[in-house]
C-alpha cells in the first residue's frame, strides 16, 4: 500500500470527478502551483495509484441499458481450468467484470446487454461454452441505484 496524503487524496477526489481537468484548474481546486500538481499527479500516475483515464458511457444511450449478474460454477478447481475460464471471459463481448468469489458460485459476471434476446444470444454463443462451465444462474437487475467509479478515500 502506498502511503497518500490529503494532497494526494484531494488530487485523486479530482480526477475521479473530472479526469478531463487541465493541470491549471487541478492546482486551483486543490491549492498547488501547477507544477508542484503535475508533479504529484506523475508521481500517481508512476507508482501506479492512477492506472488509466477512461470515459464512462451511458450504456442505456448507446443500447447496453440492461445488466446481468451472472453466477458461473465450474466443474472443478484445478488451477488450468480457473486459468483457462479466465482467459477466455476476459474476451467475451459485453462482459463489464468478472470476480472470482467465495460462496456458492465460482464467479460472478457482469455483463451489460440491450435486452433478454441479447442476453440469450450472449449467453448460448459466450457464457454456456466457457470452459468447465457446468451451472449458469442469471440475475437481472430492474434498477440501477448507484453505479461508481470513485472510490472514497475518506
Amino acid at each position: 500500500m502506498i502511503e497518500l496524503d490529503a494532497l494526494d487524496h484531494a488530487i485523486l477526489d479530482a480526477l475521479q470527478a473530472d479526469g478531463r481537468m487541465t493541470n491549471a484548474e487541478l492546482a486551483d481546486q486543490v491549492g498547488l502551483s501547477a507544477s508542484a500538481c503535475h508533479r504529484r499527479v506523475r508521481r500517481l500516475e508512476t507508482d501506479k495509484v492512477i492506472e488509466r483515464y477512461a470515459a464512462l458511457i451511458n450504456r442505456q444511450l448507446v443500447g447496453r441499458g440492461v445488466s446481468v449478474f451472472v453466477e458461473i460454477s465450474l466443474e472443478s478447481q484445478r488451477e488450468e481450468l480457473l486459468d483457462r475460464f479466465e482467459a477466455e471471459v476476459s474476451n467475451v463481448p459485453h462482459v463489464q467484470g468478472c470476480h472470482l468469489m467465495a460462496g456458492n458460485a465460482d464467479y460472478l459476471v457482469h455483463v451489460t446487454c440491450a435486452d433478454v434476446a441479447d442476453y440469450e444470444r450472449i449467453h448460448r454463443e459466450y457464457i454456456a461454452v466457457l470452459p468447465g462451465v457446468i451451472s449458469v444462474r442469471s440475475s437481472f437487475a430492474i434498477r440501477t441505484i448507484t453505479d461508481t467509479t470513485a472510490l472514497d478515500l475518506q
